[in-house]
């Protein structure tokens, strides 16, 4: 497998743009696929995640195509999918896998679901089991799977035990095509879709974690302006933070409550970020975001921060390799289920794991020893971090199959060369 070099940088200046965000661009599409007449998403994030999730909502009627820089979704209605042809593949996207179980469990229609090998090893069973509960029937706890939707489904009571957004989302979009009120219950994650559904129409009350949907839904179409994905633009923060003498600018970046949980942590590190231009796209919080070289100190990072940066743990992990003194983390069992092992993948920073934790002794700011080569096992946030933490090393860091970073970034590593100022 090709490896990339990841190598050693003087500083890195200038502005960058990540791409849309891609929890928001996935359900984007769906609810644009549900609506009766034609959406239009600008800043659609372009990786192969949210693609597979286009094909797939093509494959059940919904018309989706480019329009410029934007695109355009020309939707069924609710109730109004048709049965795919051919198996869905949705590449290596847990997000398209379970958001997309949960709406065709609620529409009178079979289709089977598959992925490639990293998605095909990832559970399901979290999301399948409220479903069958309620009527669908889904065969198997990991793809490839088939899931019999069903009409009506039974309203329900659902109480999530863990924070899941995709399991959340999961039922509530079953719930669009289910009679009467659908309530689902649970500790805090991330709230897009909750935020986008009104905006459509669905007629929905949030209270705290408590979120009630009246179904049999008619959805409105609309032009939306996805913000910049903020676990994106964390490796760019970072890489910030440890290459010396640093300053970037980092332009339209979401910043919601539930999803910046990292760079509370990088600030009470020690590290520079100031947020400003704040306004809204899409329903959602967006600001330019500063980031400039600092000093980190290692913390003891609390389980409960888990959810508002889930995503995030591979790029506060390289901050805290160049950190002062140590950094702990605790909680973090759900990170051996994401694309990779992310606690196991941390290996090659000298971390030391014990049960669900992670214990990393940081250089100091010193640059990193380097001369190694990773394989990030399919995981583009892993391909990512390591490539950030190769730009401050004395010697390359290999990363095998860096192409998976087209994953959520396409353009990534290019970036990086363009933010280059040596």
């Amino acid at each position: 497998m090709a490896r990339a070099l990841s190598k050693p940088r003087l500083m890195l200046r200038g502005t960058a743009t990540p791409p849309g965000d891609k929890s928001i661009s996935h359900r984007a599409l769906i609810l644009g696929a549900l609506a009766v007449g034609r959406s239009r998403i600008e800043g659609l994030n372009p990786g192969s995640d949210v693609a597979a999730t286009a094909a797939a909502l093509r494959a059940m009627g919904a018309r989706i195509e480019p329009d410029g820089a934007a695109w355009t979704v020309d939707g069924v209605g609710v109730g109004g999918l048709l049965q795919p042809a051919a198996p869905l593949d949705l590449g290596n996207s847990g997000t398209a896998a379970r958001l997309l179980i949960g709406l065709v469990a609620g529409h009178p229609i079979r289709a089977s679901f598959t992925g490639d090998a990293s998605l095909n090893g990832r559970p399901m069973e979290r999301v399948a089991a409220p479903l069958r509960r309620i009527g669908a029937r889904v065969d198997g706890d990991r793809l490839p799977l088939a899931v019999a939707g069903a009409y009506p489904l039974v309203p329900a009571r659902h109480r999530l035990e863990i924070p899941s957004a995709q399991v959340k989302s999961a039922l509530l979009l079953a719930a669009l095509n289910t009679p009467g009120m659908t309530i689902v219950e649970g500790p805090p994650s991330r709230d897009h879709l909750e935020r986008m559904l009104p905006m459509f129409g669905a007629e929905i009350a949030v209270d705290g974690g408590r979120i009630a949907l009246r179904g049999e839904a008619e959805l409105r179409p609309r032009r939306l302006s996805i913000p910049g994905d903020a676990s994106a633009a964390a490796f760019l923060a970072v890489a910030a933070l440890v290459v010396p003498a640093s300053e970037i600018r980092i332009e339209g970046v979401g910043v919601n409550p539930t999803r910046i949980g990292l760079y509370d942590m990088l600030r009470a590190m020690g590290g520079d970020i100031a947020f400003s231009n704040r306004r809204e796209l899409c329903g959602e919080p967006v600001a330019d975001m500063v980031v400039r070289h600092s000093a980190l100190t290692g913390v003891e990072v609390p389980p409960e921060i888990a959810p508002r940066m889930i995503d995030d743990y591979p790029a506060l992990f390289i901050a805290a390799a160049f950190a002062r003194g140590t950094t702990r983390a605790r909680g973090l069992a759900e990170l051996r289920l994401k694309e990779s092992d992310r606690i196991a993948a941390m290996a090659p920073l000298g971390a030391s794991a014990e049960g669900d934790g992670l214990t990393i002794a940081g250089s100091g700011g010193a640059p990193l020893a380097g001369g190694f080569a990773v394989d990030p096992q399919l995981d583009h946030r892993v391909a990512m971090a390591f490539a950030v933490a190769g730009l401050r090393a004395k010697e390359p860091i290999g990363v095998a199959g860096m192409a998976c970073a087209d994953t959520s970034f396409p353009g990534f590593c290019a970036l990086l060369d363009a933010l280059r100022a040596e």
